[in-house]
């Protein structure tokens, strides 16, 4: 087995880039927030002639999102407190890409990290936008087989319980909406053809 992804990307990951034309004219353009989470606030002219001010986080930020199955069927999941929601929330492994970081690399590290992972195949599904109302970061989600698990390392700052379940009780959370993070009900989704397809689910 590996923690080396292989180097095949999703088809739809290459068009997650900005579009050709832009009908939207930036007018002026200020840093709003700096650091980790930049976010920018534009003054621009609309189509219509129309003047507004916009903010958001632009284009850059970058993360993954992997849904763990074992040789067993098992899903491994994560509960996860969130400190904006003030809550704990199931989720899947998911982790930003770091600078310069390739973006398989960083799926296979996630996978250690969060709940001490190694798989033996990968299979990449549809990346997405999360809020594209508001942001420019790109979500890359995978499918991880035949993960093994050991030991674990998490930050100081995360509070991350790992909990094994049958695939099936997965998607029976994910059907009843008990998965409320919206990126990991993405790529549980996203994942059920390839599993049907292998008879794991």
């Amino acid at each position: 087995m590996s923690d080396r992804p292989p180097v095949d990307e999703h088809p739809s990951w290459a068009a997650l880039v900005p579009g050709g034309a832009q009908p939207w004219k930036t007018l002026s353009s200020r840093v709003l927030v700096e650091g980790f989470r930049v976010v920018l606030e534009d003054r621009v002219q609309t189509p219509s002639g129309a003047e507004v001010v916009y903010q958001y986080r632009p284009r850059g930020p970058r993360a993954m999102f992997v849904l763990p199955v074992t040789p067993g069927g098992e899903a491994v999941l994560i509960r996860q407190y969130r400190y904006p929601l003030q809550a704990t929330v199931w989720e899947v492994v998911a982790g930003g890409v770091e600078r310069g970081e390739d973006l398989l690399t960083a799926a296979a590290r996630e996978l250690a990290e969060e709940v001490g992972g190694v798989a033996a195949e990968w299979l990449p599904l549809p990346g997405f936008y999360p809020q594209p109302s508001i942001s420019g970061v790109i979500f890359y989600p995978l499918l991880a087989l035949g993960v093994t698990l050991g030991d674990t390392a998490h930050e100081d700052s995360e509070v991350i319980e790992r909990v094994t379940v049958p695939l099936a009780e997965a998607y029976r959370m994910l059907e009843a909406g008990e998965i409320q993070d919206g990126a990991s009900s993405l790529t549980l989704w996203h994942a059920r053809r390839h599993l049907e397809e292998r008879g794991l689910l």
